[in-house]
């Protein structure tokens, strides 16, 4: 059996302001309306002989990705926390000694949460011809057969045949230029660098204690006084934050004399920026991709995503158009790598854009933060049946509740009791409360909040069922 190790890490810069740091491209309907990336990594695994997968994500990010697999039935999925972001190689390790800790020396296949296949039997059979590979004691990478000369990817150089379907590593190559890319793809002997994995566990890790021994004394260290949360294992902070910061390619793959490639040709592509994104999709007859509310006229080659109101082009070509409830993009597809330079700014100005989109995603359901000014905001909240929110309280602001749908539960200093649709509530400023859905349907409000400051980070948690602080 294969043990599936999933890592949801990554900020995915290149696609804001779809993409944003507190909800990244993983966590997006990108390339498949009806699935996230995260969820169609997941799901691409149907029909092998695999383990529920393990995922290994940030810790700002546990709600989300818990949420994602809940809808998949994984309710009980294993979800590992990095506290801090430290690289592939110590995430792998992290998920690798915590198998090995339960079962006997388990086939680790470890993929990224973001990348788009769409050949999924061709993907299958390069699973299949890796695994008696990685019983014997190799680490095997998969190799993406290129399409085209990409100076986006780093390449694999194929040394001596293993097996009709696999080859000796002889060389991993940083991202080319375009005529050394050119040169790559003509001799047929180089692959795209997929970053997708097998072998055992006890390989890794041994391979891993020879070349970086430090990385793996502290994912030792940070596993040793975990602790269990739900459904999250959160390892020990200050331990893994001493970590040494490496990829699986520079620690173990570039180093060890048993690394193996498996060429891989089933429609991969990484989506790591809007051009990408345009390539991989269905396009119309003017080699338009139309997401949303979009009307264009004279449009040609351009990629259009409406979020939340109509967009409208005309006489354009070869752009990337990006609407959300907050933010808008307008670039060139041949610019679209300078995306990351305008997130960088907006993090330099001190703006929130970079972070997250006007709706939040919190482990009991949403919010919209419809409009603020000056000691006021206005938020649409989305309480889920059966959710509650924290036991909390505010130093700054007050609070007025008005209920659109369904049943509050309320809890206001002392009292306790129902606000139904089109009733309200008041919070006073200091005043402990508490709200919960305890109906079936979603409960829908409208929070108006009043005061000299209203920032998140004003909230004073007594009690909560999600283990936030």
């Amino acid at each position: 059996m294969i043990f599936p190790v999933i890592m949801a890490g990554g900020s995915g810069s290149r696609l804001w302001p779809l993409s944003r740091q507190l909800n990244p491209k993983q966590f997006l309907k990108l390339a498949d309306t009806q699935l996230t990336m995260l969820q169609a990594t997941i799901e691409r695994l149907s029909g092998l002989d695999i383990a529920q997968p393990s995922l290994i994500c940030n810790e700002q990010h546990r709600f989300l990705a818990a949420e994602q697999l809940r809808q998949l039935g994984m309710e009980d999925a294993r979800i590992l926390l990095e506290p801090v972001g430290r690289n592939t190689a110590p995430a792998i390790a992290l998920a690798a000694l915590q198998l090995i800790e339960e079962m006997d020396d388990p086939i680790m296949l470890v993929l990224a949460a973001d990348h788009l296949i769409k050949d999924v039997d061709a993907f299958h059979s390069g699973i299949h011809a890796a695994l008696p590979l990685a019983r014997d004691g190799k680490l095997v990478t998969f190799g993406i057969v290129p399409s085209h000369a990409e100076t986006g990817y780093g390449y694999i150089e194929k040394g001596e045949p293993v097996t009709e379907d696999s080859y000796v590593v002889r060389r991993f190559v940083e991202k080319p230029n375009l005529p050394a890319a050119r040169d790559y793809v003509a001799s047929g002997n180089y692959c795209w660098n997929s970053g997708m994995f097998m072998f055992r566990a006890s390989r890794y890790l041994e391979e891993l204690d020879r070349f970086q021994p430090a990385i793996l004394a502290a994912c030792r260290k940070a596993l040793e006084h975990a602790k269990q949360d739900l459904h999250f294992t959160r390892v020990d902070h200050d331990a893994f934050a001493c970590c040494p910061d490496d990829s699986i390619d520079y620690a173990v793959m570039e180093k060890t004399s048993d690394a193996v490639m498996v060429p891989l040709d089933a429609g991969w592509s990484d989506i790591g920026s809007w051009s990408a994104l345009w390539e991989v999709s269905a396009k119309d007859d003017d080699g338009n991709v139309l997401m949303g509310d979009v009307l264009g006229q004279s449009t040609r080659g351009t990629y259009i995503h409406a979020d939340s109101r109509l967009v409208a082009a005309v006489g354009v070509q070869d752009l990337v158009i990006v609407e959300t409830k907050d933010a808008v993009l307008v670039a060139h597809k041949d610019k679209v790598q300078e995306v990351k330079n305008i997130v960088e700014r907006i993090k330099r100005d001190n703006r929130r854009e970079h972070l997250n989109h006007r709706e939040v995603y919190r482990p009991w359901g949403v919010y919209d933060s419809i409009d603020s000014g000056h000691r006021y905001q206005v938020k649409r909240i989305t309480v889920q049946p059966g959710a509650k929110l924290s036991v909390q309280m505010h130093h700054h602001r007050a609070e007025h509740w008005v209920v659109v749908s369904g049943t509050a539960k309320v809890t206001n200093g002392d009292q306790t009791y129902l606000v139904t649709e089109n009733q309200s509530t008041y919070i006073p400023i200091g005043q402990v409360h508490a709200l919960e859905n305890p109906g079936v349907i979603p409960l829908e409000l409208i929070e108006v909040q009043s005061g000299s400051y209203l920032g998140e980070d004003d909230i004073v948690r007594f009690e909560d069922k999600y283990g936030r602080a």
